[in-house]
This record gives C-alpha cells, sequence and structure tokens, in this order.
C-alpha cells in the first residue's frame, strides 16, 4: 500500500489529530506570548533580573524534551497540560530574548525626546519602544510558533494527542506510510504558521518602517487588508475549533472509564479490545489512551487517576514496580502483585490472561547457524562478539540486561539503546546481532528471527493482567464479565498472529482488535 493509499484510508484520523495539533500548538503560543513578551519588557526595566530570567530559560531550553515530560508527570499527570507546559517553557526562550533585545537597542535619543515631550513611561513604551521593537519581537515570536510545532509531537507520548501519534506508532511498526503520514502534515503546519506570522508581522508593524520605497501608502494598506482577512479566517477556524471541542466534552456520557496502554503494538491492540468489550456489554463510554508510554507513565496514571485501567505484565509489576527479586514462579508472583497491589495502591488485579509475553532474546538465522546458537547459554560463550541492541527499559531494569548478564555472565562487545521496531530494523541491516524481544512480538515473525532458549530460567513470568482503581471496581462492578471473556481466548500463539498483522500487514491496532472479537463471536 502506498503513501497515497494510506492518506486515503486514514484521512478521518488524519485530519483529527490535524485539528487537535493545531488546537495544542495554538493553546501553548498563546501563553509563551502572555507570559515571554512581559517578562522581556520587566527585564529592560530592572536590568538585574535579565541574566537570571534569561539564564534559566537558557538552562530549560537545554534540558531534553522527554526529560522534562518525565519530570512533569508525577506532578501534572498526563495528556493535553503537561504537554503545552512543557512546549511553552520550550518557547519562552526566544520570545523574551528578542522582546528584551529589541527595546534595549532602540535609540536613547528616540526614548529622551519622547520623554521630553510629555510622554509617560508607559506610553513610550507603548507608542514608541513596541512599536519600533517589533520587527526584532516577531522574529523570536515566529521561531517560537515554529519550534512548537514540532515540539508538540511529544504530546503523543503522554497521551494529548496531535501528529506526534501517527510518527511514534509508525516507528513502532516499522510503517514509513504512517510516518510520512503524521511528518508531512507538521512540516506544512509548521511553514503555514511561519507564514501566518510573517503576515501578523507585517500589519503590526509601522509602515514608516518598513522597506518599502517603491510601494505606495495605499498600496501598503490594500495589502494589510488582504493579510487581515486571511489572519482573521484563521484565528476564526481556531476559536470554532475550541468551540466545538468544548461542546463534544460536555456531551461526554457520565458514566466512562478510561483504558490506556503502553506504547507498543500488543498493548495497543489490548486497550482496543478491553475497550471495545466494555463499550459493547456495558452502557459505560471508554475513553482510549493507546501508547501512552512506558511503565513509569502507565502506572504513574493509573496511581493519580488519569487512567482507570490497564494490562500490565506479571513479571514487569513484581520486579519492576514492586522491587522483588526475580522469581520464576508463577503462582508466587502474581499472588504478590495481586495483594501488594492492593495494599499500597489500592489498585485491584484481576485474573491474569493465557498468554505470558515473557522477554526473551532474538537472533537472526544466518548467526544462529554461524554460531551453533539454541540457548541463552550459548549466546554467552559467544557474546564477545557480538553487538547488543536493546530498548533503554530493558537495559535498565533488574528483570533486563544487568540481571541476565550476572546470571550468563554476558559481556558483549557493545549494547546499544534502541526503543522500538528501530532496534530490528538495526538487527536485520546487522548493525547489530542480538535484540531484547517479546514472546509474542509479531515483528520476530515478520522477520523471521530465531528465539534463544532460557535456559537457567532467568526470566519471570510475563502472563498479562488487568490493573484497576479499586474506585471503579466498586463504581462499575459490571466491567469485569468482559474482561474476563476476553481473558479466556488470548494466548501466546493468538497475541503473535494479531501482532503481526499490524506490524507486517499494517492493519491499526484498533481493526485488528475488532476484527478478532468479531471471530470470536465476543462481539
Amino acid at each position: 500500500m502506498g503513501f497515497i493509499d494510506y492518506v486515503v484510508m486514514n484521512r478521518n484520523q488524519i485530519l483529527a489529530l490535524l485539528l487537535n495539533h493545531i488546537q495544542l500548538t495554538a493553546i501553548a503560543v498563546g501563553l509563551s506570548l502572555l507570559i515571554g513578551v512581559p517578562l522581556g519588557i520587566l527585564i529592560c526595566y530592572v536590568r538585574k533580573l535579565s541574566k537570571p530570567i534569561i539564564g534559566l530559560a537558557n538552562v530549560i531550553q537545554a534540558i531534553p524534551s522527554m526529560a522534562m515530560l518525565g519530570f512533569a508527570i508525577p506532578f501534572l499527570g498526563i495528556g493535553t497540560l503537561p504537554a503545552v507546559i512543557t512546549v511553552v517553557l520550550y518557547s519562552l526562550l526566544p520570545i523574551i530574548k528578542n522582546t528584551y533585545t529589541g527595546i534595549a537597542n532602540i535609540d536613547k535619543d528616540m526614548v529622551e525626546s519622547a520623554r521630553g515631550i510629555g510622554l509617560t513611561k508607559f506610553q513610550i513604551l507603548t507608542k514608541v519602544q513596541i512599536p519600533i521593537a517589533l520587527p526584532v519581537i516577531m522574529a523570536g515570536v515566529r521561531i517560537s510558533a515554529v519550534t512548537a510545532v514540532g515540539m508538540m509531537t511529544i504530546a503523543a507520548f503522554i497521551g494529548a494527542g496531535g501528529l506526534g501519534y501517527l510518527v511514534f506508532s509508525g516507528i513502532r511498526t516499522v510503517n514509513n506510510n504512517q510516518i510520512l503520514a503524521g511528518a508531512i502534515p507538521a512540516c506544512l503546519l509548521a511553514l503555514f504558521v511561519d507564514y501566518l506570522a510573517g503576515l501578523v508581522e507585517k500589519i503590526v508593524t509601522p509602515v514608516s518602517l518598513q522597506n518599502s520605497e517603491s510601494t505606495s501608502l495605499a498600496g501598503i494598506k490594500k495589502r494589510r487588508k488582504h493579510q487581515k482577512i486571511i489572519l482573521a479566517t484563521f484565528v476564526c477556524v481556531v476559536a470554532a475549533l475550541f468551540v466545538y471541542t468544548g461542546i463534544t466534552s460536555s456531551q461526554k456520557s457520565d458514566k466512562m472509564i478510561t483504558i490506556a496502554g503502553k506504547d507498543f503494538t500488543e498493548q495497543s491492540i489490548l486497550t482496543h479490545m478491553l475497550a471495545d468489550m466494555v463499550e459493547d456489554r456495558t452502557d459505560i463510554e471508554v475513553r482510549r489512551e493507546s501508547e501512552l508510554g512506558g511503565t513509569q507513565v502507565c502506572m504513574g496514571a493509573l496511581k493519580t487517576g488519569e487512567v482507570d485501567l490497564y494490562i500490565e505484565y506479571t513479571g514487569t509489576a513484581y520486579g519492576d514496580t514492586l522491587k522483588h527479586p526475580m522469581s520464576s514462579d508463577m503462582e508466587k508472583v502474581y499472588n504478590t502483585v495481586k495483594e501488594e497491589f492492593k495494599e499500597q495502591f489500592d489498585i485491584e488485579v484481576l485474573e491474569q490472561m493465557k498468554f505470558n509475553n515473557t522477554y526473551t532474546l532474538a537472533i537472526r538465522p544466518d548467526t544462529a547457524a554461524e554460531y551453533n546458537l539454541k540457548t541463552i547459554s550459548d549466546l554467552a560463550k559467544a557474546s564477545p562478539n557480538f553487538t547488543f541492541g536493546a530498548t533503554l527499559e530493558f537495559l535498565n531494569r533488574s528483570d533486563g540486561f544487568p540481571g541476565l548478564s550476572e546470571v550468563y555472565n554476558i559481556n558483549f562487545k557493545d549494547t546499544v539503546g534502541i526503543d522500538g521496531s528501530p532496534r530490528y530494523t538495526a538487527l536485520v541491516s546487522k548493525e547489530t546481532d542480538v535484540v531484547d524481544a517479546f514472546a509474542t512480538d509479531g515483528l520476530i515473525k515478520k522477520f523471521n528471527l530465531q528465539v534463544l532458549e532460557d535456559d537457567k530460567n532467568f526470566f519471570p513470568p510475563y502472563y498479562a493482567i488487568p490493573v484497576v482503581r479499586s474506585e471503579i471496581i466498586e463504581k462499575y462492578p459490571e466491567i469485569q464479565e468482559p474482561i474476563d471473556e476476553l481473558r479466556q481466548v488470548l494466548t501466546d500463539e493468538v497475541m503473535m498472529e494479531l501482532n503481526y498483522q499490524v506490524d507486517e500487514l499494517q492493519m491499526t491496532p484498533r481493526e485488528v482488535a475488532r476484527e478478532f472479537l468479531k471471530a470470536e463471536g465476543l462481539l
């Protein structure tokens, strides 16, 4: 399927995400202006504050955006708020700096002349300094606005939507069409925003400051009239978008829960399956937050009430969340998780599902044949010859590489942190030799990889478990029955096939989930 075909088939989703991206960007840029311009003016009059304020803005600009989001989530939760605040913080520096520079560099004689004819400080600021500094200030605004469009793609990482949803989804499923469907509109939107900012700059800049010797005053006024019409039209569209969003939000059902999923294919499919089952069997409306983020993001959102339910894995909950030493005892792990989640977090752990999505290591068939590799013990002996490509989470978890390397005495030539499906791409292109994988991963089938046996039983069981806030179970006990129905039909083989349909056949997780449920007679 080509790019055009993909866009045509998914045009409604792309348009909805584009409108969402415009809304988020408009909020962020508006707040940046309301904060940045006054701060720039303030430090012009109180020079002692210039270094600390600009210095702080510089420091914020230097912090990686994903790190900033990580800091924000525990305090602000998930969704629009942390995404907008993060983008606002990154957009402040150009606005503050250019406002300060534009006003500070105005000819002092001009300011003295204004003061001499009796203008007050406020009149000097509004009638002389700001008009003269506007070209410089608007240059900073244009930089911030364009930056905000690109930065807002990270909103998808924490469930705020936007075009980043398509980009992240496409990267994780090696779907170039989906990546382009998110990236191209984002690029065009950035160019359009820059064009609009340019219009504003021309409209608000005094005629006397424009380089227009060969242009008559009447011509400039006519051009400005057309520019104002374009700008007013865009403002009306954005305003209508906000009104529409407010109306649709107010029309949502009182009975609603939020079901989330982590940021990989299987979790997206499970999110939609759970949502479809609950909506089909009850009168509860479900808000879906598929591909929300990693374990810490989902668990944090569950604790704060931003999310009501998601699928966790027993080994992850036991080792990563509860910090217990690894154990291969399935019953012990499940019972411990169930008991301690309730005690520590007031979270109910429902019956575990039939599939065990445990960690494993995967290699190319040619590597397995050359070194006669069948088990992880075999790999350990040959490990100095190999480069290991793994997710950042696996490289840092006790039930991941740190514990694995200790138990098996593995010493890779090099280790490379690569999140999502790009680690498979690196393996197939022979940039790496070994990757971490999940037992039900459809990409194993897609790339015809060989899975190594965990002959020392290092990896704990990773059975899927629905985790839900106790408050929600008490309020909506009817959600347990459809979840239990789903639990009965999901096996390792079924999940690998469903993942394969998304990763290789390029079906959407929502489509795969619904078609499976229909085929099983559950819908």
